[in-house]
């Protein structure tokens, strides 16, 4: 849906209040005949005083069943009448006001004892804004078990009016509810353990697909943070007499499966958000910049574990998406691409083989239609997504030519279609810059850029950082959203943490004194603005958020890590390397807080179980002295191999103002290491060979 994203809209349209809005989704509903207000007093007031309820819709501007919903409904007069008759209707970007999506969606979930989602449709108390009835997505008729919407609208209007006592009852006993679906989790008082650590190996195991890889049937989900999980449990126990080789299996062809079908963009790069298949063919052509974050550190790490040069061909794809169709000239990532361009969903994507003969000449095209599957039946809308069907060394084979003939051949025919595509409608894209979203990316982008040797994605990791700093670092504090200048709303748990976890990988790439500054400053702000004091962990929303009904603690991961989880991992990693207790203390609070959670469900909690293992088994800080020609050699030791509970920092002679855990740890001579587990440190190393020694002994311990 574009056309509406930046011209200015008539009053006269239902929606023009949301003509000025920072965000591109609200845009996009200006020109509705719906009376749209955004979220805030005066759309609340409005409704208190005229006792109206409020219907409150969240969505997001790559969200397809969003536009189904927009067209068929919100553009529709006679239910924009309805609308505007009986309700206050507010309309909520979730990427902007995560706090309400998480609140809402629960309750709706509640409320339908069904699955949440978007579009998410709830209908509020004016007063207590309590829901008291929700759903997702509505049809304009009746379909698949669903009430048409102008049924329910109608059907809520009646209840409101006629039985106000329930509606408000039934909100009340939702908004009561809400607070208890986060369990009671005092602080443990037990000695942490592997427990979590073992069990969760086992139950990634039970529901791993071992034909496709993945986890379940279909829709299917690329599941990282589970599958860096695996990972790292591998890596755990490789130095042992039984390393877990199944392990290192699961997540290996998973990540295959992955980048070999259609989840992945094989013309231009990035993955898609999620297949519609079990074997990963036919993807929802929506693109996130988390998923592509989360999954362009996972083949940066396996790339270092393995050696397979298809990892790091993937990661280096992602990267150049990313930089290529992602970075604005700011220097801050754009948040998502849409699945469909010009109403056609994935079309920008599809080929004809007529299309492709136009594009290459006969033996180009021949390779290529072998290659990526035109040779077989069409599997999109008589069309044809590309996959790769058929491995390089098995082309070389059928067409008789060397393996390295083949793939450059393809990489020629790869670059002349991304041209010709490039040229079609392309899918619109949010250039919102979220804050959380972007550290999870600079985090991705650094660890890529040393993993696999790619320079141009470490700077731009260093331009959104500078983006993220300018933009959104005021007065000393963070905002969650960067559009056309403005900073809608006072930034979230996730945006401290992930921008915090940023801040540490890019000083693991280049040191940079201000940029430990302003982690001390992420550090503080969590500690202050947002920890729980009493029971451990960290709230989503800080003191000062409006949030109504519920400030809550999320410690399970979702599509995106958990904050607390980040939060912790972070905090003790920064505490180690300052020697700040303060850090370190909350870091274990989160954990300890989220333990019996971590016990019942450890495979809903995978990224707090890392900062679990890095409590049971501290990480490895490495401190390189000395000028970058003198350190080379040691940096290249210290990085050489997948560890990921090390971190290594070279700190060059002249850094200054450095805290006295780091100051203590002095150069000397042309260079010099030191290496700490934990609060334990090694004397200082000035040899490569004795600095292997150390991470060999390290790692055997």
């Amino acid at each position: 849906m574009t056309g509406a994203d930046d011209a200015a809209q008539p009053r006269s349209s239902g929606g023009w209040r949301l003509a000025g809005a920072g965000s591109r989704y609200l845009r996009e509903h200006a020109t509705n005949p719906v009376a749209w207000h955004p979220w805030g007093e005066e759309a609340l007031a409005t409704a208190r005083r005229e006792n109206r309820p409020i219907l409150l819709s969240i969505g997001y501007s790559a969200c397809h069943w969003c536009h189904v919903m927009a067209a068929e409904s919100f553009a529709d007069e006679d239910t924009a009448a309805l609308m505007n008759r009986e309700f206050v209707s507010i309309k909520v970007d979730r990427e902007e006001r995560p706090d309400l999506d998480r609140l809402y969606q629960a309750a709706q979930q509640l409320i339908t004892r069904r699955g949440g989602g978007w579009p998410l449709t709830v209908f509020l108390t004016p007063d207590e804004l309590t829901p008291f009835y929700g759903g997702t997505y509505f049809p304009p008729e009746p379909r698949g078990g669903l009430p048409a919407f102008r049924e329910v609208l109608a059907g809520i209007a009646t209840f409101y009016r006629e039985r106000p006592e329930e509606v408000r009852e039934q909100g009340r006993a939702v908004a009561d509810v809400l607070p208890r679906l986060e369990p009671e989790l005092p602080l443990a008082a037990t000695s942490l353990d592997s427990t979590p650590l073992d069990a969760v190996r086992q139950i990634l195991a039970e529901g791993f697909d071992a034909e496709h890889g993945g986890f379940g049937e279909a829709p299917k989900f690329p599941h990282a943070t589970s599958l860096n999980r695996l990972l790292r449990h591998w890596r755990s126990g490789a130095a042992g007499e039984a390393p877990d080789v199944q392990a290192l299996f699961m997540a290996s062809l998973s990540l295959t499966r992955m980048a070999e079908g259609g989840l992945f963009d094989h013309l231009g790069g990035g993955f898609f958000r999620y297949a519609t298949d079990r074997a990963w063919q036919i993807p929802h052509f929506e693109k996130m910049l988390y998923d592509n974050a989360l999954l362009l550190g996972l083949y940066a790490d396996i790339w270092r574990a393995s050696g397979d040069e298809r990892w790091r061909g993937v990661a280096r794809a992602v990267a150049a998406w990313v930089i290529r169709d992602m970075q604005g000239p700011e220097g801050g990532y754009y948040s998502t691409l849409d699945a469909d361009s010009d109403g056609d969903e994935g079309g920008h994507y599809l080929w004809t083989r007529e299309e492709i003969g136009a594009t290459l000449d006969p033996e180009q095209a021949a390779l290529v239609e072998t290659a990526w599957g035109l040779d077989g039946p069409a599997n999109f809308s008589g069309r044809w997504h590309l996959v790769q069907a058929v491995a390089p060394s098995q082309l070389a084979r059928q067409f008789e030519q060397p393996v390295s003939r083949v793939t450059a051949a393809l990489e020629r025919a790869r670059a002349r279609l991304l041209a010709a595509r490039q040229q079609r409608p392309q899918p619109a894209r949010d250039e919102k810059i979220l804050t959380g979203w972007n550290g999870l990316m600079i985090t991705a982008m650094a660890r890529a850029a040393r993993a696999v040797d790619l320079p141009e994605a470490g700077e731009s990791a260093f331009r959104a950082m500078r983006c993220l700093r300018d933009t959104l670092w005021q007065d000393g504090r963070l905002c969650a959203a960067w559009t056309d200048g403005r900073t809608p709303t006072p930034a979230w748990l996730d945006d401290h943490a992930c921008l915090l976890e940023a801040a540490l990988a890019l000083l693991e790439l280049r040191w940079d004194d201000d940029l430990l500054a302003f982690a001390q400053a992420l550090a503080e702000q969590l500690l202050a603005r947002f920890e729980d004091v009493e029971r451990g962990g960290f709230y989503f929303t800080a003191k000062e958020h409006d949030t109504p009904l519920h400030r809550h603690r999320q410690f399970a991961d979702e599509a995106t890590p958990s904050g607390n989880a980040v939060a912790a991992l972070a905090l003790q990693r920064l505490g180690l390397l300052l020697g700040e207790p303060r850090y370190l203390q909350a870091a274990e609070r989160t954990v300890r807080a989220a333990w019996q959670a971590l016990v019942d469900f450890p495979q809903a909690h995978c990224r707090l179980l890392d900062a679990l293992e890095e409590l049971l088994m501290p990480p490895e800080i490495v401190i390189l002295r000395g000028e970058e020609a003198a350190v080379a050699t040691m940096l290249d030791v210290a990085t050489a191999v997948y560890a990921p509970r090390r971190l290594v920092f070279h700190i060059p002679p002249s850094a200054q103002g450095l805290p006295p855990a780091l100051a203590a740890k002095a150069p000397a001579g042309d260079a010099v290491a030191y290496v700490c587990i934990g609060t334990h440190c090694t004397a200082p190393l000035a040899d490569p060979a004795a600095l292997a020694g150390a991470l060999n002994a390290a790692d055997g311990a």
